[in-house]
């Protein structure tokens, strides 16, 4: 009984119910690891990781045909672009002339072969089944700014179009799953985004190093002495309802960090490697540490954002483009064998979602923004080893191409996002709420995971 009080003593705190400037930075480790350690072991836990790809991924590039006139026209379209020495994958659906990765992508491959990871082609924003015929004539209901990163960003991930509020799916799930979710439950590795934000929760952000610290208050220099009297002055109980709110946020968010640095300490150390120039490798890693502590932290679902940049190849795209491959193919694979190596594999689903895809052809020496795309989707719990959607066909003026090279998605978004929803716990229900634009598609899930 006393635990349980403690427990909702500290959560009365967060919420900022109560005065957290009362309690040191020591003090409110010692509660947390009274708390951490009568805490009952969490077997129903869940993960998913959002790996966004900044810029608008080429993701054509990614599968490449082999043979035939699947090649022929590849080849046609991207022209100098063309990737040649692709890695040959066998899908449970068969490909006609046969299909490949991107040579960077070997560690996808191995994955891949073993199941583990899927691949949905042919995806992007829709709000209806949409023909090049409604595009031209103008009567297909487009996404908002179709070809605008800020707008495309926002749109996936958003879920839908824009509403009068500003909020993510990945937050939204974690709001619908529980009527009071733990900040430690929502933690973004790549700053504040729209994924995470929720009516109640707020990504908590931190980067691959860990959690900052309030290195400049410690020691008695006079500076470490002002910035503590600063300090107590700001957290102390305001007359003025904006500085009290100030206040209380500014504690919470101390009392949080200290809470994750905390747990962080009991991480075990890894013996999967993560590349140490790889900077999505090394966020990875920290998300590894943090779901390996789960427990202490007392949540069953967690939603991880991670990102990487630089995808808005337009120009000197076949020197850029194989590097950011070959650094999303290491790190998502060190992070598989992360979560083998912790015993979580089967709980942990990573997926990448992008901008959009890019243009078919070639501007000269890079790509211009896109539409329909190709993204990845990992765990233990993936029905991998195919590709889901229909396969974005690679050809110049076909009846997907609005012009330019641009695709016409043949699988909304949402319907990815639905099943990503299904297998984290929601309801049909739930995900109709979160993704209104599924009503205007087939009902049935995309069968990305194993039967349970």
């Amino acid at each position: 009984m006393q635990q349980q009080s403690r427990r909702q003593l500290l959560k009365n705190m967060l919420q900022g119910s109560l005065g957290l400037a009362a309690l040191s930075s020591l003090q409110l480790t010692a509660m947390q690891k009274a708390l951490a350690a009568q805490s009952a072991p969490i077997t129903d836990y869940k993960a998913l990781v959002c790996v966004f790809l900044f810029g608008g991924n080429d993701s054509a590039n990614m599968l490449v045909p082999l043979a035939g006139d699947s090649l022929a026209d590849y080849v046609t379209a991207r022209q100098s672009l063309a990737v040649s020495g692709a890695l040959p994958i066998s899908p449970r659906t068969a490909v006609n002339d046969g299909i490949g990765l991107h040579p960077a992508l070997a560690s996808l491959q191995l994955l891949f072969n073993t199941g583990e990871l899927a691949i949905v082609s042919g995806v992007g924003a829709l709000q209806q089944p949409t023909t090049k015929i409604q595009v031209q004539q103008g009567n297909a209901v487009l996404p908002k700014n179709l070809y605008s990163h800020n707008d495309q960003q926002a749109t996936w991930m958003r879920g839908q179009e824009p509403q009068s509020f500003d909020r993510g799916w990945g937050a939204q799930m974690l709001e619908l799953l529980e009527s009071s979710p733990d900040f430690s439950s929502c933690i973004s590795l790549s700053g504040t985004n729209l994924w995470q934000r929720g009516q109640l929760l707020q990504p908590f952000g931190m980067s691959a190093n860990g959690v900052p610290s309030l290195s400049a208050h410690s020691g008695n220099s006079s500076r470490a002495l002002l910035l503590k009297n600063l300090q107590a002055s700001l957290l102390a109980q305001q007359t003025h309802p904006l500085a009290n709110l100030y206040a209380q946020s500014n504690s919470a968010a101390q009392a949080r960090s200290v809470i994750v640095a905390d747990a962080l300490t009991q991480a075990p150390t890894l013996n999967t490697q993560f590349a140490a120039g790889n900077n999505l490798a090394q966020q990875l890693k920290m998300v590894a540490r943090l779901m390996s502590v789960q427990s202490q932290l007392g949540v069953g679902r967690q939603v991880f954002f991670v990102g990487m940049g630089g995808f808005d190849t337009h120009d000197d795209q076949n020197t850029v483009h194989p590097a950011l491959l070959g650094n999303l193919s290491a790190a998502l694979a060190s992070f598989q064998q992360a979560t083998a190596e912790l015993g979580l594999a089967q709980q942990v689903t990573t997926f990448t979602m992008s901008d959009f895809g890019r243009t078919l052809s070639s501007n000269g020496d890079g790509t211009d923004h896109g539409w329909a795309g190709n993204q990845l989707v990992l765990g233990g719990a993936v029905q991998g080893g195919d590709i889901y959607g229909q396969l974005v066909q690679q050809r110049l003026g076909s009846e997907f191409d609005v012009g330019g090279g641009r695709m016409i998605p043949t699988t909304a978004n949402v319907q990815l996002f639905a099943s990503l929803a299904h297998w984290f716990g929601l309801s049909e229900s739930q995900r109709r709420q979160l993704f209104p634009a599924l009503a205007a598609f087939d009902p049935a899930l995309m069968p990305l995971f194993k039967p349970t």
